[in-house]
């Protein structure tokens, strides 16, 4: 009985935070921002749930005086860079990128400085300092596109994710140069775990993100973005799939197709999960508060904003003519 009334009062404490936090939005005209990685609780009361292209597209065009970003750092950076003159908020500013940290600012300056005569091609999944040494930015959503825009003789840098870049390579026949920098939450998966997987359930298909590792995709059915994956589970005729990528895009699939079984491929033998720990920083109690108080709020100098907001800028105009968004 103690148990029962344990949960039932954590139940109550979610609901009414969930009824304060869209209080707060109302009244204070804003829109929250959530990626597919955030927890369940905090989804459900986005006014847009989505990937990082999509986030960024949304961020822009945005009438809210404020935004509130659950996501992590470098998402939230993006949203301030597109929209300097509002106020952007976050639950947790310490709630980081383990891609995007594995590039610092002064290390990448040196190594471009290597290729002078090379552009660079960067992930969003990067800093605010790295979007300003950057020609253009893309998402893992129109990656391949952004990158054959430009014509085969031109040389590239490609950064920060070198799954990603080296997926590229491999699909367009290029010869990018690759900052080596990965994120954990999806180099972590292993072809053992995943073979396994695939032979206990044989009718499923493998879709994996692109950040994982290349033998991880080379048995994968579909690669693809967060959102591309989505789309494609709900599209596709098989039941049941085999998912690389972080757990929190479950929430979605299910919502979306709640007669198909989808299983996660484990960050380890501990769990059935793969979480990435930055993203899940973000709660709903952190979430009402950064509401209530309207901090922790996102600060970039002008300088930074003006050099990052370009190459952003040109990958949405490229998106646009290519009819990607």
């Amino acid at each position: 009985m103690k148990n029962k009334e344990k949960n039932f009062v954590n139940f109550d404490s979610k609901s009414q935070l969930k009824e304060k936090i869209l209080k707060l939005k109302k009244d204070n005209n804003a829109v929250l921002l959530a990626h597919y990685y955030q927890i369940s609780e905090i989804q459900d009361i986005a006014d847009y749930v989505g990937d990082s292209l999509g986030l960024a597209q949304n961020a822009v065009k945005t009438k809210s005086d404020i935004i509130v970003f659950s996501g992590v750092h470098f998402m939230a950076e993006t949203a301030k860079i597109l929209n300097p003159e509002k106020l952007v908020i976050v639950p947790d500013l310490d709630a980081g990128c383990s891609l995007a940290e594995s590039c610092p600012e002064d290390d990448f300056k040196k190594f471009k400085e290597k290729y002078p005569d090379h552009i660079v091609i960067s992930y969003i999944n990067c800093t605010a300092a790295i979007k300003t040494m950057s020609d253009v930015i893309c998402t893992s959503g129109n990656a391949i596109q952004i990158v054959e825009s430009f014509p085969k003789e031109q040389k590239i840098i490609f950064a920060p994710d070198k799954n990603l870049g080296g997926y590229i390579n491999r699909k367009t026949g290029r010869n990018m140069i690759l900052w080596n920098g990965t994120c954990e939450v999806h180099n972590i998966l292993n072809t053992e775990e995943i073979i396994n997987l695939k032979i206990k359930n044989k009718e499923a298909k493998l879709i994996a993100h692109p950040e994982c590792k290349a033998t991880v995709l080379e048995l994968a059915d579909f690669v693809g973005s967060t959102s591309a994956m989505l789309k494609f589970t709900k599209f596709d005729d098989s039941k049941k799939y085999i998912v690389a990528t972080e757990t929190g895009i479950l929430h979605q699939m299910r919502k979306e197709s709640p007669e198909k079984e989808f299983i996660i491929v484990p960050s380890d033998e501990t769990c059935s999960c793969n979480d990435c720990f930055e993203m899940k920083k973000n709660t709903l109690k952190k979430l009402y508060l950064c509401m209530k108080y309207k901090k922790p709020e996102i600060l970039i100098s002008n300088d930074i904003i003006e050099k990052a907001k370009k190459p952003i800028i040109r990958m949405l105009d490229i998106s646009r003519k290519l009819k990607l968004i």
